[in-house]
């Protein structure tokens, strides 16, 4: 009984501080409401984000106001043609050492030595640069000439890109975009909040954002998290959403079958449920329902769910995919 009254009140203190967190931000973004909540879900969730949207849309800005609120080490790499693995990871250097009047290799740590690495316009860099992120995205840590080096906790990955259609651009690869947790698009301002972004940024006032927490409390948090307990039913439903995303399931529906390649994997069944327990503990519930699993699969499937010509041709995009399974795979009559 002890152990369910302090659970709730862990619930209840995460939930205010992310309304504390929510307000240091506002002070530097105007609007972008749905992208704030998911890119807070997914650091709390331990998942790592991909943001797309032309440039000029406030991303970077966005991801170093967490950073602050939430006292983390930030570092940006600007994605180029001619970006190589090694300036991001690190190299080892020849350096002399007076001392033993020798030479040696030492390891000179790159950006990815940090708590979030914002990895900028990712899809303008060719895809072995893009590869050398993958390590690090799914082991925390870092290979260089045969040594392994261990990222410090907590670690994300950011990555912004732009829309295919821009020239210079390589599409990120299947595997590479199942590493992110959520696929996250940002868009245009509506034109007040647009005039508000205008009026602040060309003032003389500077942002200044509080710290709200720092990374070790932030790890706890995510402990927390992971410790939520679902409910069998709708786990069930949240995998019954992933399997009938495949078309080579013999009970997928006929659009599924008509406009998908690929469905998502079982890493999908994994990120929708953490990123639900994440969604429903922040906001003050113990307990994950299916609404929670609906609100996150958007994020967590658009970039999961693959599809074909004949989709393009008749715009049925992923995301229109994701609100047909919604409306298809039956939930629960216990109605959680």
């Amino acid at each position: 009984m002890t152990e369910t009254i302090d659970a709730a009140k862990a619930v209840a203190a995460l939930a205010e501080s992310r309304k504390r967190i929510l307000a240091e931000i506002r002070k530097a973004i105007v609007g972008q409401e749905d992208v704030v909540n998911d890119v807070i879900t997914s650091f709390f969730a331990g998942g790592h984000c991909l943001i797309t949207g032309v440039p000029g849309l406030a991303k970077t800005l966005l991801i170093s106001s967490i950073s602050k609120a939430l006292d983390l080490k930030f570092s940006r790499v600007q994605f180029t043609p001619d970006l190589m693995p090694s300036d991001i990871t690190g190299t080892e250097v020849l350096e002399e050492d007076k001392a033993a009047g020798k030479k040696q290799l030492r390891f000179r740590p790159g950006p990815i030595f940090t708590n979030i690495l914002l990895a900028d316009e990712i899809n303008r860099t060719p895809p072995k640069t893009q590869a050398a992120l993958l390590e690090a995205m799914q082991e925390h840590q870092v290979t260089v000439s045969g040594n392994t080096y261990h990222l410090e906790e907590p670690f994300f990955v950011l990555a912004t890109q732009n829309p295919v259609e821009q020239e210079g651009t390589y599409p990120l690869p299947e595997v590479q975009q199942d590493r992110f947790m959520f696929s996250l698009v940002i868009d245009y301002l509506p034109r007040d909040q647009e005039v508000a972004v205008v009026n602040a940024t060309t003032g003389s006032g500077v942002a200044d954002i509080v710290k709200v927490m720092d990374g070790k409390e932030l790890l706890g948090h995510q402990q927390l998290i992971r410790e939520t307990p679902v409910a069998d039913a709708v786990l069930r439903y949240a995998v019954s959403l992933i399997a009938t995303s495949r078309p080579g399931n013999t009970d997928a529906p006929k659009f599924i079958k008509d406009y998908v390649s690929w469905g998502a994997s079982v890493r999908g069944s994994h990120y929708l449920v953490l990123a639900a327990k994440a969604r429903a503990v922040l906001s003050g519930r113990p307990h994950v329902s299916i609404q929670d699993i609906q609100a996150v699969a958007v994020p967590v499937l658009r970039n999961r769910i693959i599809t074909n010509f004949h989709a393009a041709s008749e715009n049925m995009t992923s995301e229109k995919i994701i609100a047909k399974l919604i409306e298809t795979v039956p939930q629960p009559k216990s109605g959680l």
